[in-house]
């Protein structure tokens, strides 16, 4: 962990943090500073610095002198002072700041990040924590691989996940840690930055578990590659987007307002906007797990891209590619979730041969550590992963 002035940037967490307090910057812009800052004795060249964040895949220096331009912004530096980051014309530029550095204590459940490309072009971020055979988790809507690591939101889910299994997920493109400029959203993209990250990690054969949307991600790659899915739990999830099992205008107009309730939004200070999307996932959650989950809003993407992958959300419709599942499916859904029906769960046994369906007494869409739903959802998927090849 390295501290300058009055921040520290630390790398374990990919935070960057101002007195205590997190400063959210996009990712690029987060690591063009902790290349900076961790080459402080030396000037670094523009050339370097391209090859460092953006690898092999092409950009124009106008993008990097765009993420030196936030980057300077997030540290109260400007252009025109230089005060931390400095341009030396004509080579690149150096950090400037008095910079400590500190060991990071390892802890029980740090994680490996690496980094792969889609064909287009785009970085996505992707970690491993956790020992045993691999359990990889589809990416679904706000996460952020070093933030939900201590955030209420997410943290038991990844404890429980990697106690007895690797677990391999990856932040989306367009979110968390992965490129936040992403040219297209829908199933078809998502399923390509599935096989590009399980391909990147090695993996050959494994199970799969879908949250919500990613459920929907989940079937489409299962269907695609049976040969490399042994078992596929869907928790929360759906065949049919909103604006797609929509019966009337008023549910139109219902998933329309959710749209635009993010790009009006996403990202105030003003908690009124972001507490609508929390009710909803987290009726039944205590203030620290409100106010963690507005803050998850707001550190994992910008409003247009809140806005544009909840429109490709209500899109969704993997109704044929369900009825053409082969591996074994458990679907568990709470009876009281306010986000996405229960009869969602009731249509995918309907469309999945052999399928079996938990139900959890719970209203949260995403469910929390300490309701009693938690650890029986635990031992179901346990005990359903633990369950030899054979069985259905």
């Amino acid at each position: 962990m390295f501290t300058f002035e009055r921040f520290e940037i630390d790398p374990a967490r990919f935070e960057l943090r101002h007195d205590g307090v997190v400063v959210h910057v996009e990712p690029q812009v987060f690591d063009v500073l902790l290349y900076l800052v961790v080459n402080h004795d030396r000037v670094v060249t523009k050339e370097e610095l391209l090859q460092q964040v953006w690898g092999d895949r092409f950009v124009t220096e106008s993008a990097l002198t765009s993420r030196i331009k936030a980057a300077r912004r997030a540290v109260g530096d400007d252009g025109r002072t230089q005060r931390v980051i400095r341009t030396v014309h004509g080579r690149g530029y150096c950090f400037a700041g008095e910079v400590a550095a500190e060991e990071y204590p390892v802890r029980p459940h740090d994680q490996t990040v690496g980094h792969c490309w889609t064909d287009d072009g785009h970085r996505i971020a992707y970690a491993t924590m956790g020992g045993g055979a691999p359990l990889v988790k589809v990416a679904n809507w706000m996460t952020h691989l070093g933030h939900d690591l201590d955030s209420p939101v997410w943290r038991h889910w990844l404890h429980a996940l990697s106690s007895e299994h690797q677990l391999l997920r990856y932040d989306s493109v367009g979110c968390g840690m992965s490129d936040w400029d992403a040219a297209t959203y829908g199933v078809d993209a998502w399923v390509s930055h599935l096989e590009t990250v399980v391909d990147a990690a090695g993996l050959d054969r494994f199970p799969l578990v879908g949250i919500s949307q990613g459920g929907a991600v989940g079937i489409e790659y299962a269907v695609r590659h049976p040969e490399r899915v042994s078992r596929l739990v869907l928790c929360g999830a759906y065949a049919r987007g909103r604006l797609v099992r929509a019966r009337n205008d008023i549910e139109r107009r219902e998933a329309a307002i959710d749209v635009e309730l993010a790009r009006l939004g996403w990202g105030r200070s003003d908690d009124s906007y972001m507490q609508v999307f929390t009710t909803q996932f987290l009726p039944d959650g205590t203030r620290e797990q409100w106010e963690a989950f507005n803050e998850l809003q707001r550190r994992t993407t910008r409003p247009d891209n809140a806005a544009r992958f909840l429109q490709a959300f209500g899109t969704i419709d993997v109704r044929d590619a369900a009825t053409r599942l082969s591996c074994p499916t458990l679907i568990v859904h709470a009876t009281g979730d306010r986000r996405v029906p229960i009869g969602e769960a009731h249509e995918l046994a309907a469309l999945i041969p052999g399928s079996r369906v938990v139900t959890l007494d719970s209203r949260n869409h995403i469910l929390t550590e300490a309701e009693p739903a938690w650890p029986v959802f635990v031992a179901t998927v346990r005990r359903f992963l633990a369950e030899s090849p054979a069985t259905r």
